[in-house]
Formats: structure tokens, C-alpha cells, sequence
């Protein structure tokens, strides 16, 4: 009986001194600051680390055309279409288009680029409300964009989706063409 007693006695001391413990512990909680940051992400971009992988950025003016990006996809989600340069030798890009809705943010595509034209960017958002707006073909987005000066943005894409033709034969549209366009 004796022993039956001891083995209650140090289960429910024992019991007794997790519970204080863990009450310790919830309570140093509350009196903690907050560790958390409050980010205006709209107003302010987020920041983030240098060697964040997001959305591609990718310089149409030293793409050779020559597919390894798209090789070393593991999910092709790399679209590439070329046509034979008529001056001189190599190829001409009129379609790069990534679709982000299989890109895995792998950087795998980045590695084999002989002349560096595409690196992965610090950008960690492109909202759309289609999966049609994730498919980006950076040969037909805006000069800027297409150049690599500029980040990706929601809204270059959404203005890439306007233009049927890349911007080396079109021309990036000026604001007078918008103007006359809408009137």
C-alpha cells in the first residue's frame, strides 16, 4: 500500500511540475515584445534577402537563342520561339515566355546561360486574376521590362497582353498613340 501511495504521490508531483512550467512559459509570453514586422506592402515593397529567388528578371538584348534555359527546365515552363536572323549570324527571339503557374523558382535555368541574360529577381508578387496573366512572354513586354531595367509588375504583364507583336518590330507604343487610341 505504501508503494502504491509513493507512485501516486510522484505522478501527480510530477504532473504538477510540468503544469508550472508550461504556465511559466505561456506567461513570459505576454510580457515578450512582439516579434513580428508590420509591412505596407502595397506603399512599400517587402523587403527581401539577396539571394531570394523571384520572379525571372531576363535582358532581351543578349538573348542568343540558344534554348540551354529551356534544356535545364525540369518542368518546362520555358517557351522559347526564334526565327533565323536575316542580318548576320545567330537567331532572333520573338517569344520568351515563362509559365509561372509550373515555374518552381529552381534558378536551375540560370546556371547554363552562356551570355547571362536571365537571373532570377528579388520580386515576390505578381498578382492576376487569370492563369492566362501568369504565362509572361517578356519578348512583348515593355522595353523597359523586356531590357531587364525593371522589375516584373502585374501591370507591365497585363500591358504585354495588348501587344501582338515583340517590341523590336512594333516599337514600344508612345503615349500619344494611348491617347488617340481612346478617343
Amino acid at each position: 500500500m505504501i508503494n502504491w501511495i509513493r507512485n501516486v504521490w510522484s505522478a501527480v508531483s510530477t504532473v504538477l511540475q510540468g503544469m508550472w512550467v508550461t504556465s511559466l512559459t505561456m506567461f513570459k509570453t505576454y510580457r515578450r515584445p512582439p516579434f513580428a514586422e508590420v509591412f505596407e506592402y502595397p506603399e512599400k515593397p517587402v523587403p527581401v534577402k539577396a539571394r531570394y529567388r523571384g520572379f525571372h528578371r531576363f535582358d532581351l538584348t543578349t538573348c542568343i537563342g540558344c534554348e540551354k534555359c529551356a534544356v535545364a527546365c525540369p518542368v518546362d515552363c520555358i517557351y522559347i520561339e526564334k526565327s533565323k536572323n536575316t542580318v548576320g549570324k545567330g537567331f532572333r527571339i520573338d517569344g520568351f515566355a515563362i509559365d509561372y503557374t509550373k515555374c518552381m523558382f529552381c534558378a536551375l535555368c540560370v546556371e547554363p546561360c552562356p551570355v547571362d541574360c536571365i537571373f532570377m529577381g528579388s520580386n515576390h508578387d505578381l498578382s492576376c486574376y487569370s492563369r492566362d496573366g501568369c504565362v509572361v512572354d517578356y519578348a512583348k513586354l515593355p522595353l523597359q521590362t523586356a531590357w531587364g531595367q525593371t522589375t516584373l509588375n502585374p501591370a507591365a504583364v497585363s500591358e504585354s497582353k495588348v501587344l501582338y507583336e515583340p517590341v523590336w518590330v512594333k516599337g514600344e507604343p508612345s503615349p500619344f498613340e494611348f491617347e488617340a487610341s481612346e478617343h
